[in-house]
């Protein structure tokens, strides 16, 4: 933990927060750069400042925006991240030698080799003529368990004499004990940076969502909904019925899906000539983008944490870094989210703990596979040392890749927020970004009973025993949302659904959900229904009367013209003592002919 820390005010100068590079020249060597507030001119600082710079920012669309901004047209900006070929930085690198400019590039993590490459092709040693700058430094913790390039820059990083790490949302709890030399610099803002944020906590998001878009939609604003998962981007746009309205902005492969599903509006970076009325964004513009719009837009961020974990938005850095996109400012901010309550409660040191304990077994392990007395022996420890948990905090080599630890462990307290509103309340107050408003509602059914509907790896029989679990507690769907995921249930299991509203669970049971027993108690119900309607009980009372016997076979061919009249389904096949269905009767031989001495009525018209 970074404890060594000096703050830096920021004031309002004629009604306006201070830029940083008003209170600081250029950014120090050897320092985490806490921001505290976004847009505040960090980056803007380091590329005005006259050296050499080598920006490493977290994905493209930010570099894309910076190259083309106004205010940085005469700065010698160069971006480079995919297609950018190593040929295009020597070139410019050369150029900007001949032109006795500073260097400016900004690139990716992914894309840093390249530089690294073009650099020492033209003579330059980073290590000692450049500074270099990693922008939101927390992505480095936070993407490195999905993104294994993104630590590429940081062992060059701690050989470098000028170098800075810097974000309004930093993670300065780090366990690398190479930044037990760097101090925080911290912003300290003089004036009112905290934003109002509604956060709409609920067991059943689709419905949620349903009902709060619209209501956003008509403050005619432009909204911008922050969803981590294209797949339940799409979903949301066909059931929200918002496919005409929308603009998706995300990753390449993932545009590339959108279009083959026949959404052609997918971009992958972001333009405001493409945006429409409601625009959806991935991670890939949670941070470092610059949104500037003549109009205060409405934010929406969107969790499930049934649906993907990545789905959640971390109270101290992803929301913050959403909100701090739009750099003329956001109208309303709303985060709706379940909630999983078999998430445990546990502290950070639990998961810091815990991270010592694997290591402590995988040294212990890794003796045994060092002293292994046979080859057998050797094989047998090698495959456990694969499996073990610390192994995933290794690198090729077998040091350390602290940052995976790091990303372990903040994944693992995110995950904690999620398993009850009130610790999401509480990250969002103690986050100390935003002044929120909570509103729960709940409803008869949410996503957790979706979820086991949907799970695939459930037998046909227990996905209906669950659907008529979920049916039992809908009731008599006294709400539209009720009667909306009646019709989901039914879109799932179409056959169940019915056989439900025809017989009821406890019959469904008792026929130990066999089709063929359930299709035949649904025969059988409606027979029922339909025989002791008004208009077959007056054939019926036509053709037999109370007091007189009938032949077995006169029974039979009357009921079965009866029951072909009106339509009635046959439980099986009909014989003379379905004529006990109306009356009361008794089997009697008359003239050695077999048939029924029929007593009462069992319907009275």
């Amino acid at each position: 933990m970074l404890n060594r820390i000096t703050y830096l005010t920021l004031e309002l100068v004629d009604g306006k927060p201070q830029h940083l590079n008003d209170v600081l020249s250029e950014i120090p060597t050897n320092v985490i750069l806490n921001k505290t507030v976004t847009g505040c001119g960090a980056t803007y600082t380091e590329i005005k400042t006259p050296r050499n710079s080598i920006i490493v920012e977290p994905n493209r669309p930010v570099i894309y925006g910076k190259e083309r901004q106004e205010k940085h047209k005469d700065d010698n900006i160069k971006g480079v991240y995919q297609g950018v070929k190593q040929k295009n930085i020597v070139e410019y690198l050369e150029k900007t030698k001949r032109q006795g400019k500073f260097i400016k590039i900004m690139t990716t993590p992914e894309s840093f080799p390249k530089v690294i490459d073009a650099l020492e092709e033209v003579d330059i040693d980073i290590r000692y003529e450049c500074f270099l700058l990693f922008d939101e430094c927390e992505k480095i913790t936070k993407d490195c368990d999905y993104r294994q390039d993104i630590t590429l820059p940081m062992d060059l990083f701690f050989q470098c004499q000028n170098k800075a790490m810097v974000s309004a949302t930093p993670i300065t709890d780090l366990s690398d004990p190479r930044f037990n030399s760097f101090k925080v610099i911290k912003i300290d803002p003089k004036f009112e940076y905290k934003k109002n944020l509604n956060l709409f906590t609920t067991n059943n998001v689709l419905q949620r969502t349903k009902e709060v878009i619209p209501a956003m939609l008509e403050l005619g604003k432009p909204l911008f909904v922050f969803v981590n998962s294209t797949d339940m981007i799409y979903a949301l746009m066909n059931k929200l019925n918002l496919v005409e309205q929308s603009a998706v902005f995300c990753s390449e492969k993932s545009a590339d899906k959108l279009k083959q599903l026949k959404f052609k509006a997918a971009y992958e970076d972001w333009d405001a000539a493409k945006m429409k009325q409601v625009n959806w964004m991935t991670s890939r513009f949670y941070s470092a983008l610059d949104i500037e719009l003549d109009e205060q837009p409405i934010v929406m961020m969107i969790t499930d944490v049934y649906i993907a974990q990545w789905t959640m938005f971390d109270p101290f850095t992803d929301s913050v870094q959403v909100v701090g996109r739009f750099r003329n400012g956001v109208s309303y901010i709303v985060h709706i989210s379940n909630w999983d309550y078999r998430i445990q409660y546990h502290m950070r040191a639990f998961f810091q703990a815990k991270c010592e304990c694997d290591k402590l077994i995988y040294e212990q392990m890794n003796t045994f596979y060092n002293d292994a007395p046979s080859p057998e022996y050797h094989a047998a420890y090698y495959d456990v040392l694969q499996v073990l948990p610390y192994k995933k905090f290794l690198k090729t080599d077998k040091s350390v890749n602290y940052f995976k630890m790091d990303n372990y462990v903040d994944e693992e307290m995110t995950k904690v927020y999620y398993g009850d509103p009130k610790r999401l309340v509480e990250a969002y107050v103690q986050g100390e970004h935003f002044i929120v408003g909570h509103f729960l509602k709940t409803y008869t059914v949410g996503d957790y009973e979706r979820l086991r509907i949907e799970d695939k790896s459930i037998s046909v029989k227990e996905k209906r025993r669950r659907i008529v679990e979920q049916l039992e507690m809908l009731g008599e769907c006294e709400t539209e949302a009720d009667m909306q995921y009646k019709r989901d249930l039914r879109a799932a299991d179409a056959f169940i659904v019915d056989a439900y509203d025809q017989l009821g669970k406890k019959d469904i049971e008792e026929s130990g959900y066999s089709v063929t027993k359930i299709k035949e108690a649904v025969i059988v119900k409606r027979h029922q229904e339909k025989a002791s309607s008004r208009d077959v009980l007056e054939l019926v009372n036509l053709h037999f009367k109370e007091g007189r016997w009938y032949s077995r076979k006169y029974i039979k061919t009357k009921l079965d013209a009866i029951y072909t009249k009106m339509e009635i389904p046959r439980p099986r096949a009909v014989t003379s003592g379905n004529i006990r269905v109306f009356f009361t009767a008794v089997e009697k031989n008359k003239k050695n002919s077999k048939g029924y001495l029929l007593l009462t009525r069992k319907f009275m018209l």
